[in-house]
Formats: structure tokens, sequence, C-alpha cells
């Protein structure tokens, strides 16, 4: 989200440059990058392959999408780690990915009821990986069928879900009941203007350290896909569509090596971007578990995209805001300040803070098709 805002401004530029020949050019989008949300046509004979199909659609850390899967016997399945789809400067621990995961095996739980399926879930096995993950499998399942197996209401939600990063509305407020209806299966919320705002400030703050630290700042600008041609490439990491970014490619204005520049005029115009946008923070909600297992991380991924599909349900946009939270060295400042805000204490752990509110329409994040998870 603020590698897309940082190259607004290139863009803009760019656009003005392009003759009505090129328009063409600049207003191209990416095409199969987003067949994977597309499950429209009848559902695979496979429960396994229905409920992973949904799965892969669920929010994960920079859309890395790193699970892999192996399918065992006739109803069961390994799933496991693609050890290079992690984030080591920003994720040092895999304690993101370990909440991707989550996200994952809650998503295909709620496919697999909808099929009158239940899926049983074994975590770590083989042992729980640690500090950072290794080929151990995450979690093995095995889908039952159940007669009379209750639907989950947050199924329809699934292809709807989004992560909205865009500015909201700050004129239209949130309301308690919502928050504590997204809030239901686990989480905390406000929407008590003071408290968002201090929270807000050590939110932006760990961003302008994200963005002027360069090892996780170079790891964004790595995982960028800068126009249609990379993203339907390579539909996974941070991607930048869009015609002002089409413009920018087109006339050399926007390349990865001119996005590294942390000197540069589009990222100026994009800092000053991205605190317009994490400055629209009508509510917060956030998930905080009692320990810091690796059971603890599955945990709140699963409250999160819960939390996230019951948003949608109710129309409501919802953005994760995790720089605060990391754990490399420079961003410790933010990370014990948000702690403290939040009232974790001990061994507690916040573990997802993201903010609510309504936010314009956007379309779906890109993704790689369920073959390619596929062990």
């Amino acid at each position: 989200m603020v590698s897309r805002r940082m190259v607004l401004g290139a863009g803009f530029g760019g656009l003005a440059l392009i003759s009505a020949g090129g328009v063409w050019r600049v207003t191209r989008m990416p095409q199969s990058a987003f067949a994977p949300w597309n499950l429209d046509s009848p559902p695979p004979d496979d429960i396994r392959l229905d409920a992973f199909r949904h799965a892969i659609l669920a929010p994960n850390p920079h859309n890395l999408q790193p699970w892999l899967i192996r399918l065992v016997g006739d109803d069961a399945a390994e799933i496991s780690c693609d050890l290079a789809r992690r984030l080591p400067a920003t994720d040092p621990f895999d304690r993101q990915t370990t909440i991707g995961f989550g996200t994952f095996l809650e998503t295909a739980r709620i496919a697999a009821s909808e099929r009158g399926y239940a899926m049983e879930t074994e975590l770590f096995a083989d042992g729980d990986a640690q500090p950072r993950f290794d080929e151990r499998p995450v979690a093995r399942v095995k889908f039952v069928r159940t007669e009379g197996a209750e639907r989950d209401h947050l199924f329809s939600a699934i292809t709807r879900r989004r992560s909205n990063r865009e500015v909201y509305d700050l004129s239209r407020k949130v309301r308690d009941i919502q928050l504590e209806t997204i809030t239901l299966d686990g989480g905390a919320f406000s929407a008590d203007p003071e408290f968002v705002e201090r929270l807000r400030k050590q939110i932006v703050a760990a961003i302008d350290i994200e963005l002027m630290t360069e090892a996780p700042y170079q790891e964004s600008v790595d995982l960028m896909r800068i126009g249609h041609r990379q993203i339907d490439a390579s539909p996974d990491g941070i991607s930048l569509s869009g015609p002002m970014i089409e413009a920018g490619i087109v006339t050399g204005q926007i390349n990865r090596e001119q996005l590294a520049d942390t000197s540069s005029q589009a990222f100026s115009f994009g800092r000053e971007q991205m605190r317009e946008t994490y400055g629209s923070v009508p509510a917060l909600i956030w998930i905080t578990t009692p320990g810091n297992r690796r059971a603890d991380q599955i945990e709140a991924g699963r409250q999160y995209v819960r939390a996230n599909l019951q948003a949608t349900i109710l129309g409501l946009a919802m953005h994760p805001m995790s720089q605060s939270l990391q754990e490399y060295e420079e961003v410790a400042g933010p990370y014990r300040a948000v702690h403290k805000l939040l009232g974790a204490t001990g061994d507690e752990r916040v573990q997802m803070l993201a903010r609510v509110g309504y936010g314009p329409p956007i379309g779906p994040s890109p993704r790689w098709p369920l073959n390619s998870h596929m062990a």
C-alpha cells in the first residue's frame, strides 16, 4: 500500500505524456492474476480441493501466499510453508507468516462446512519450529463428512473479502455494535477518537521507521509487481497497477531502482500520501493472545480472518496495520508503546491491529492458482 502511493506522483507526470494512441497501454489491467477469485464454476468433487481453492484467497502478509499443500490418501492433507516465501527483514521470527496459516486454515474450514464436512486439524505434529519455520508441516488436516453439519454464515463473504488500503471516510462513524459483531470470535476494539489518535501516532511512527530502514524497505521494493505484465507473471507480493502506474512505466518514470531511492520526489510524495491514508482511522480492532507460541499465532489468524469476513458482511472496510507489531530492532519503540496502550502485560502478545471504516470499493489482490500450491 505504501509503495503504491509512493509512485502516484510519477504516474501523474507520466500520464500527461501519453499520446492518444498509447492510452490502451496505460489502461490495461492484470487478467490471469485475479482468476482464482472466480469460483462460479462447479466445485471439484474432492472436498479438499474445494476447501483449498477458497483458502488461497485468505489474507496473508505481503500477499506472499506461502502455503504448500500435499494431499494424503483420500481425505487428508499436509500443509507446510514454502520457505522462500517469508519476510526475514520485517518478520524475522515468521510470526506474521504463521498468522497467515491461521487465516488459510480457518477459511478452508469454513468452505468445508458449506459442503457438510468438518475439518479436523492437528497443528505442528512433528514439532513447533522455532525461531523460524523449517520443512516440518504446519498442520495435518482431515475432512470428515458430518451429517447435519452447521454451515458457517461467513462463507458467503470469502470471495468478497478485501484488505482495503484506501483512505477511509472519517465522516461516517463506525458504531460500537458493528465492532462488537466483528470481534465476536475474538479481539477488542475502540472507536474513541482520543484513544485511536494515540495509537495512530505510533502506527505512523512505525511506518516511517520501516520506510527509512534499509532492509525492511528494500524487502518491500523487491516484492513489488509493477504493472499488469509483472502482476500476471507473478501474482503475489505488492501489486502496483492502474493507469498512472502504467503511464509511469511507459514513460520510464517508474521502475524498481527509482522506487528504492528514498531521496526521490516520488518517495516524498508517497510518504505524504501514506500519512493521509493512515490518518484515516475511524476505529481500530486488535487481537491479543496470552502467549506467543505458534498455536497462539494460528489462533490470531483464525480470529482475524473471521473479523475481516464479518466486516465484509457489514459493508465495512478493514486494513491490517502491522508495522508497529513487528520485531526487528529499529521498531522496538512503537512496539512497546502499542503493547502498553493496548494493555498487553507479561507474556501477552498483540498479534494483529487493524483499522475499520468505510472505504471506496476496491478489487481483489492477485493470487497464484491452486495448482501452484500443490506439493
